[in-house]
Formats: structure tokens, C-alpha cells, sequence
């Protein structure tokens, strides 16, 4: 599989596959969807089921006569029944990617997680997995959790490096280089995620996530910047070559998202893990490249 080191080089695999996916979009009613779901249709890519609250938006349906075939309108009368109509159609295998559109996060949750109806697996936890491109370290990042788990457990951990390796695989990358975030490489009671860390690693060790190489407690400088390492006389092939980063807590995994976003001028995707079919729920503040290369990523998810 060829490494994809960029969002172009994504929307290169998804070229290369030649397959369509039908993506189930929930509350299709503002100009960052529209131009998601336009440029899904133009790249070839996607097929969509709009599922609107109340009505459509003209410009929703005159993409329908466009794209003959191609665009489904489905009519609920409310958010939360079209976040459930979307949910059901997914679990029907009647679409293969769920996105959010105006609806409020929380409300598309609630009917993902529904036990009867909704799409988590059983026995899974769900959590949040980013890619990012920053063009001044020269290959795709992946990271987590930064939306999703508030502060993980051990086992959270655990189900959090085995999605975010999982997603760098799918990006290419053979052997992922996960680093375990932390403000110092101390290990410490006081800071009981470094705990879980030294078991994260163990676990490593015994194969229990594939081929990888996982090191840690560092912080963010050291596990991209060689020179950081060198200074403090670290040794390891994650030191300044991570592929992915497993944050502490949601605070920090978020603050970095959106310092690279603001600062950085980079570009991210982000889906959940732990459901039967991909699952995007950008951020209101998202920009709509961030969205579509969200959708992208999580139609190349369902081929993994």
C-alpha cells in the first residue's frame, strides 16, 4: 500500500479505487455541507442521502436533477428524527458513511449510541482519531482523542492507540510510531495516564497492536522534532518521526487541534472509531476542506 502523505495523496487512493460510497448526511442545510456534498459528487467519490428536518434547501435539490441517480432526499420533521432516519438507513447497509450536517453533535450521538438502534459495536468504546497534514512536518499525523473521551481509562487508552494505529495503517504507514503524550517523560503516580502509558507499552511489546513501536511519556516537541530528543539524550525510533500522537486528556488533544488549525493553517480530518460503519462529526468551526477531507477519509476507512 502506498504511503499517503498528504490529503491529495488521499483523494488519490479514493480515485484509484474507482468505487463510489453512499454517505447518509444528517441535516444538510448550510454552505459548509453543500460544498462538501457538490465537490463529493464532482470528485467521483460519493453518492449522498440527504436527510433533511422539515424541508430541503433549494440548492439540495436541484443537485438531485444534476447528478441523476446520485443525490436521495429523505423529509423528517424534526433533527432528532432525521438523525435517527440517518442511523437506520446506515444500519440497513443502505449507506456506508454517516455525516453530520447542522445538527448539533450531541443529538447525532444520541441516536449513534442508541443500544437498540445505533451503530456502536458491541463491547466497543468510541473515540475520536484525526489526521492532519502540516506541511512544515512533511507527512500525515494522526492523533487522539480530542473530541470525544474527557480523560481516558487504561482500557480507553488501549481501544484509542489500537484506532489511531489502525487509521496511520490505512494512511500507508507499516509500522506506526505512536508516541504517549505527556508534558515531561517522567513517569509518575501524579499523573496517572504515565502509569497506564509504561502498561500501554508492555502490551506493545506483546504484539497486542499489530506491528507498531510505541514509546513514552514525551511531550508533543520531542516526538516530532529530532533535535529535542538529542538535546535531552532520548533514545527511540518514535523520538521526532511519530506517525501518531495519543494525548492525556481531551483538553490537550483538543488544544492542539485547534492551535494547528489557527496557527498552523493546517488542514484535518476526523472521524469516529468503534461503530460498524465510519462516522464524521466535524466541528461547527471546522473549515469546509477540513469536512471534505473528513468525508474522504472516512469513505477510504470502509475499504480498511
Amino acid at each position: 500500500m502506498n504511503l499517503i502523505r498528504n490529503f491529495d495523496g488521499l483523494l488519490a487512493r479514493l480515485s484509484e479505487t474507482g468505487r463510489r460510497k453512499r454517505v447518509a448526511m444528517v441535516c444538510p442545510a448550510d454552505s459548509h455541507t453543500r460544498y462538501v456534498v457538490e465537490r463529493g459528487l464532482k470528485e467521483g467519490f460519493a453518492d449522498f442521502v440527504l436527510v433533511c428536518a422539515g424541508e430541503c434547501t433549494p440548492d439540495f435539490a436541484a443537485m438531485k436533477g444534476q447528478y441523476p441517480g446520485r443525490v436521495e432526499i429523505i423529509i423528517e420533521s424534526t433533527n432528532d428524527g432525521a438523525a435517527r432516519r440517518a442511523v437506520a438507513v446506515v444500519r440497513a447497509g443502505e449507506a456506508d458513511v454517516l455525516m453530520k450536517g447542522t445538527i448539533n453533535t450531541d443529538n447525532l450521538l444520541h441516536a449513534v449510541l442508541d443500544k437498540e438502534h445505533g451503530l456502536l459495536r458491541k463491547g466497543a468504546v468510541l473515540s475520536h482519531v484525526t489526521a492532519t497534514y502540516i506541511p512544515a512536518y512533511g507527512k500525515m499525523l494522526v492523533f487522539a482523542d480530542a473530541a470525544v473521551i474527557p480523560r481516558p481509562t487504561l482500557e480507553q487508552f488501549d481501544a484509542i492507540l489500537g484506532y489511531s494505529a489502525g487509521v496511520s495503517r490505512v494512511l500507508g504507514t507499516a509500522c506506526p510510531r505512536v508516541a504517549l503524550i505527556n508534558f515531561t517523560e517522567k513517569v509518575s503516580d501524579k499523573f496517572p495516564h504515565t502509569l497506564y502509558y509504561m502498561e500501554l507499552k508492555r502490551r506493545a511489546s506483546e504484539a497486542r497492536y499489530g506491528d507498531v513501536l510505541v514509546d513514552g511519556p514525551m511531550d508533543v516537541k520531542t516526538a516530532l522534532d529530532t533535535e529535542s530528543g538529542q538535546i535531552k539524550g532520548m533514545s527511540s525510533p518514535v523520538v521526532g518521526s511519530a506517525d501518531v500522537l495519543v494525548f492525556p486528556n481531551i483538553e490537550s488533544g483538543n488544544v492542539f487541534y485547534k492551535t494547528l488549525t489557527l496557527f498552523a493553517g493546517a488542514e484535518t480530518a476526523g472521524m469516529l472509531c468503534g461503530t460498524t460503519a465510519p462516522v464524521v462529526v466535524a466541528s461547527r468551526a471546522d473549515s469546509c476542506e477540513s469536512k471534505f477531507y473528513s468525508l474522504a477519509m472516512a469513505c477510504v476507512m470502509h475499504d480498511s
